[in-house]
């Protein structure tokens, strides 16, 4: 396993190639891709070509740090000439005309795409489950799920089919799947990362970001993908940083907040073992402990699952069988078409979110649904101000539990949710956080740490992330395939 800072060194210094480095990707997917189903488009023959090309740009001069370093997108990122599906039969057939900023930034930096990360479909699980393509499998398990909606982003990362891939998080997507398969993985605060040519789910919640094995990698990787972006009217005109600077600071003085409502009934006893383990090495670090609490963490589930249903259907209307995508083959008037075409093209779990948001934005249902859901929301982030008040960062699990096994739940959606109690309030609030690997529960599935940061405090936290894995070696570890 090679991060992506041992990549960048060894090209620099002459040590390997790029050809090199995408041979060696594509063999690896070549190798165990078919048990994971963790991508659905590869194009070898392309990323050699480009490889070639960059490993002479390379000789000719150029010093761009990423140039010939492979890399996998999360299929939700338009790029010019490659199918972006979504995860969705509706979207199948579908060649993106342009690319997303998130896209164009990484070309311009040099990396060289090697596939398409499966997902959940339009981003609406966490699982992994929902994707037209199949489930993807966890590394670490493959009878387990590797966490959703960025799964085989994660799973890719964690199998070594690349050292970085982008993901997205509207509730927890890079958080969770990074958990559950032992890598690290970051969302920036809401509006850093471009959503242009990110297809929507939830527009007031999805985040780009991106997931490695370390801390360091995914400084790295969001100096590239973060920008202000004009064509993105959520974009923040917030001043280029370099998320690496806090990196080697010492963690002597933290303040680091443990929200008594993230370690109450309900969290699996391994994982908050681990969580405590990784909490007293941040105090031997030089850390020191704040009791907070957010009150308002019980309605942030309630909260989350009106608000983003209610996006995603006024979102996924524009998938009608006329523009683009998936249209149904049967005749009928253009009533029919459209409701053929969505019964065809959308899964079960995007047909329950569609409908639950058009129920809660109906006449009668909005003030009593959506607006007091809104309202619920600015309550959380309030919360979250207060506790920031009395510490630097906030730490607790990503989730309740370790990766169940596939199918598990799938008769019971509620059960799904419930999962996500610790990650949605960050994205309510508009907030970073991220996941770092912190140990294994009795079964062998990975656990993570949660990091929460205040507004723009992503290079705090990826330094604070930084520090505890110089101290230990949890992502380093690497799964049998």
């Amino acid at each position: 396993m090679q991060t992506l800072k041992q990549q960048i060194d060894a090209l620099a210094a002459g040590q390997t190639t790029s050809v090199a480095l995408v041979t060696e990707c594509l063999a690896q997917i070549a190798a165990h891709n078919a048990k994971l189903n963790a991508l659905v488009t590869i194009n070898g023959e392309q990323a050699l070509a480009a490889a070639a090309a960059a490993d002479a740009a390379r000789a000719a001069g150029d010093t761009r740090p990423m140039l010939g370093v492979p890399l996998i997108h999360k299929d939700i990122f338009c790029h010019e000439g490659w199918k972006t599906s979504c995860g969705s039969k509706m979207l199948d057939n579908f060649i993106a005309p342009y690319s997303s900023q998130v896209a164009e930034n990484c070309d311009a930096a040099g990396f060289i795409v090697v596939a398409r990360a499966n997902m959940d479909e339009f981003a609406m699980g966490s699982a992994n489950e929902n994707s037209f393509y199949g489930a993807v499998k966890n590394p670490w398990d493959t009878k387990a799920v590797p966490g959703g909606s960025s799964g085989g982003s994660a799973a890719a990362v964690a199998a070594g089919f690349t050292a970085v891939a982008t993901g997205t998080d509207t509730g927890g997507s890079i958080r969770q799947p990074a958990a559950f398969c032992g890598i690290t993985g970051i969302k920036p605060t809401y509006g850093i990362v471009s959503r242009y040519g990110m297809v929507a789910y939830a527009s007031s919640l999805d985040q780009g970001g991106p997931m490695a094995h370390t801390a360091e990698d995914c400084a790295l990787m969001l100096n590239v993908m973060a920008g202000f972006d004009e064509r993105d009217s959520t974009s923040l005109e917030h001043a280029k940083e370099d998320y690496t600077r806090d990196l080697a600071t010492p963690l002597a003085g933290l303040k680091i907040g443990l929200p008594r409502e993230y370690f109450a009934d309900g969290l699996n006893p391994e994982v908050a073992t681990a969580i405590n383990a990784a909490i007293e090495q941040y105090k031997a670090l030089g850390a020191t402990i704040v009791d907070i609490s957010l009150p308002n963490t019980k309605l942030a589930i309630p909260s989350y699952y009106v608000i983003a249903p209610a996006e995603a259907s006024s979102n996924l209307s524009r998938f009608d069988g006329v523009r683009y995508g998936h249209r149904t083959a049967k005749t009928g008037n253009l009533d029919d078409m459209y409701e053929q075409t969505r019964a065809e093209g959308f899964g079960a779990e995007v047909k329950r979110r569609i409908l639950t948001g058009a129920y809660v934005l109906s006449h009668g249902y909005y003030d009593a649904y959506y607006i007091k859901a809104q309202k619920v929301r600015r309550l959380i982030a309030n919360d979250f101000q207060a506790a920031f008040a009395q510490c630097d960062v906030i730490m607790g699990p990503v989730t309740p539990s370790t990766a169940w096994n596939v199918g598990e739940k799938n008769a019971d959606p509620i059960a799904v949710y419930l999962e996500d109690i610790y990650t949605l309030g960050v994205n309510l609030a508009g907030l970073p956080g991220m996941s770092v690997p912190v140990g294994f529960a009795s079964n062998g599935h990975p656990i993570g740490l949660q990091i929460i940061g205040n507004y723009f405090s992503e290079a705090k936290m990826l330094g604070v992330a930084h520090q505890y894995q110089q101290a230990t070696d949890w992502h380093t570890r690497s799964p049998s395939l």
